[in-house]
């Protein structure tokens, strides 16, 4: 949307980093089973190439670390070409989820995903 584009026809970082954060998101509760999971930390976030106006862009991600009640996604934003299925890279990073119950306490992740997380 226009609202999301600078004066150089760049979409913002910030926009981007939130369409990250979401998609993450859902990730880390799809894996973990339970949508009690909350953004305790985001990594370095590198930018290598703009997004412009009227470009696709798809999220990646995979689960680089699980721990007792965390998760730590890695993510990658690709610019995609409808013309020739392209994909190039325009930013990285990581984000990490902690589960909490009701009251925001961290508590464990489940051990059914932990024995699929080490057999996978």
């Amino acid at each position: 949307m226009a609202k999301d584009i600078g004066i150089h026809g760049n979409l913002f970082g910030g926009i981007l980093m939130a369409w990250l954060d979401e998609s993450a998101a859902a990730f880390a509760t799809e894996f973990c089973c339970t949508p009690n999971m909350v953004t305790v930390r985001v990594g370095e976030l590198i930018f290598k190439k703009p997004l412009k106006s009227g470009q696709h862009v798809r999220i990646y991600g995979q689960v680089a670390r699980l721990g007792r009640t965390s998760v730590t996604l890695d993510l990658e934003a690709r610019k995609y070409s409808v013309y020739n299925a392209e994909e190039t890279v325009v930013c990285t990073t990581s984000f990490t989820f902690v589960r909490i119950d009701d009251d925001g306490t961290p508590t464990p992740i489940g051990e059914s995903v932990r024995r699929r997380f080490e057999n996978a």
